[in-house]
């Protein structure tokens, strides 16, 4: 299964543009709150240089890059913990995915109503996270009191797991995001069995108006100040010059944006991060020079795990890799000539994939 970024947000900050321009799925997009009811899902590609250096080595018919999958997801509102707006049905989808991208609209257009009279970001990152919270403190006291009643005969078998959601509960009550909780690699199995919000991986993407290119504006300082604080990504883009300029031809688009002060599309500085956010890293392999392609796969898994990714087959008979470093391959000029300057290597089951590895799989059915 896919992993996925949740596109989340309150209400009319632009979800649903940013999901069209990113996946051009040709989501519903509207001036009034929940537009959105069910979640669209789409998946978008990731730029990467080093499969453009690979294509024009290797020439091969087709090439498919690594893809991020989305999920829009409809705005939450104050009181969505308690069922406001939908507001289960819609924290019911955030738990379904592996990281969250929050939506905060810097944009003024009088066109397009607010929930609020005054545009706050920070204000406005409260409020979800206000929400996700009294959600996730419901859900460890559930598990807690579920947890009582299975360990009567034997309460040191969830001695543990007692002792940590205690220690969230308490910094949930805080008021803060769970995932800035201390906590020990056996103890992130347990977190992600209890499927809480804001254990998850954040983005905060902040859609500025045109004229606050190509830095974001003030609204996009303070919402950087408050990432780094949290150890968050953060991207500034206008949504609606990303979806226009997919319509433009390349050069124009290209030209336009250099005048904004852009060096790329918003929505590329946007993928990369979804990737960061992730902590997925890219691998090649090339099917006899006739298919490239990228593939994302998770930072720290073995080279059978990368089999895994291109067919079940391939990990269950996995017999060695040929690995070579993707510059390396590049810098050599061919294949033949990375092979006689001793740049590919074999390697055992138990390798770990490097971001970049080009990899050919020996395999037997």
């Amino acid at each position: 299964m896919s992993l996925q970024i949740g596109i989340v947000g309150l209400p009319n900050v632009g979800k649903s543009t940013v999901f069209n321009a990113l996946t051009g799925a040709g989501a519903a997009v509207a001036g009034y709150p929940f537009t959105t009811i069910d979640p669209n899902v789409g998946v978008a590609a990731v730029p990467d240089v080093r499969l453009e250096q690979l294509a024009a080595l290797i020439h091969p018919r087709k090439v498919v890059p690594a893809t991020v999958e989305f999920v829009d997801i409809a705005g939450l509102v104050q009181g969505a913990s308690q069922g406001a707006g939908l507001g289960n049905q819609f924290l019911g989808h955030i738990r379904n995915v592996d990281a969250v991208a929050m939506v905060l609209r810097a944009f003024r257009d009088p066109d397009v109503p607010y929930v609020t009279e005054q545009l706050d970001p920070l204000a406005d990152i409260a409020t979800v996270d206000t929400e996700l919270l009294l959600a996730d403190v419901a859900t460890i006291e559930r598990r807690l009191d579920k947890i009582h009643l299975q360990s009567k005969g034997n309460p040191r078998q969830y001695a543990q797991e007692v002792t940590l959601l205690e220690r969230c509960l308490a910094h949930a009550n805080d008021g803060q995001l769970l995932r800035t909780l201390p906590v020990q690699p056996g103890e992130l199995a347990l977190l992600h069995d209890v499927n809480l919000l804001t254990v998850k991986p954040r983005l905060y993407l902040i859609n500025v108006g045109e004229d606050d290119l190509p830095e974001g504006g003030v609204a996009a300082q303070s919402v950087r100040r408050h990432a780094a604080a949290e150890g968050a990504e953060t991207v500034a883009l206008c949504a609606d010059l990303e979806a226009g300029l997919l319509a433009w031809p390349a050069g124009e688009a290209a030209a336009y944006r250099a005048e904004l002060g852009l060096h790329e599309p918003g929505l590329h500085a946007l993928l990369r991060a979804g990737f960061r956010l992730l902590d997925l890293l890219t691998f090649f392999t090339a099917t006899g020079g006739d298919v490239l392609r990228a593939w994302e796969l998770r930072r720290g898994s073995t080279v059978v795990e990368a089999a895994g990714k291109i067919h079940t087959d391939m990990a269950r008979g996995f017999i060695r890799a040929e690995v070579v470093a993707q510059p390396d391959l590049v810098a050599a000029g061919s294949v033949a000539h990375a092979r006689e300057q001793g740049h590919w290597r074999l390697e055992g089951r138990d390798y770990i994939v490097h971001d970049g590895d080009v990899l050919h799989i020996r395999f037997a059915v």
